[in-house]
């Protein structure tokens, strides 16, 4: 069941990118949602009624962190605690539309990002650039791995622990699993998660995901692309 799981049908394909193409217009409301809440807990709650006025039909999932120049994690409740000038602000969401799930995150600057924050951010994208070019069918999970860490320590920072992707379809995780042990052999038509991460200081994160299908020809996203540069909120 799990081998018939990981690769989908156009139809599957369709649903998964119709749920991302809402969780986006969820995700633009975010700086609105900011300047009326400022507290990170409320800011996740309207951030799920974003989700669901955008067509959701539940949302099973919201994960992220708030801190300066970066997160301690991304699994923790959300406090309330206020976002302050200099903090990095990350919302992740697992909504879901007709059965399928999406699963990426955008990451957000309270005013303008410090020099490691953008040098991380940089790191981040184009590791995930050298994924979406380099990606092909008959590689394994352990190969995106490494495409990934690789591309990080590259260009100078330091690959966070942990898998750095992951299948996604009627389930918010779906084999396989990006880390450098899982040896399964990515197919035509899987549906994965590109989600690198780099430690920027002790306790400071950042994390950067996408959704993809994995076609002949390599990678299509079906996520629309995050921006370059870190989108910055003023408060």
């Amino acid at each position: 069941m799990q081998r018939v799981r990981e690769i989908k049908s156009e139809l599957e394909i369709t649903a998964i990118r119709e749920t991302c193409t809402l969780a986006a217009r969820a995700f633009d409301a975010v700086p609105a949602i900011v300047a009326a809440e400022r507290n990170l807990d409320a800011i996740f709650r309207s951030f799920q009624g974003a989700l669901l006025e955008a067509g959701a039909d539940w949302v099973s999932y919201t994960a992220g962190g708030a801190g300066p120049g970066g997160y301690g994690d991304v699994i923790s409740p959300a406090l309330p605690v206020p976002v302050r000038r200099g903090d990095v602000l990350m919302l992740d969401t697992g909504a879901v539309k007709n059965g399928y799930f999406c699963d990426f995150d955008r990451n957000f600057s309270i005013g303008p990002p410090d020099d490691d924050t953008r040098r991380a951010q940089t790191a981040l994208y184009e590791a995930t650039e050298v994924a979406l070019n380099r990606l092909r069918p008959g590689m394994t999970a352990r190969d995106a791995h490494r495409l990934l860490t690789c591309a990080l320590s590259e260009r100078g920072a330091t690959p966070g622990g942990g898998r750095l992707g992951h299948g996604l379809g009627i389930t918010l995780t779906e084999w396989p699993s990006f880390t450098d042990r899982d040896t399964t052999l990515l197919h035509e038509n899987m549906v994965l998660t590109l989600e690198p991460s780099v430690e920027i200081a002790p306790g400071r994160i950042l994390v950067h995901e996408e959704d993809i299908v994995l076609r002949a020809d390599g990678p299509e996203l079906l996520t629309e692309r995050a921006p370059f540069d870190l989108p910055e909120i003023e408060i």
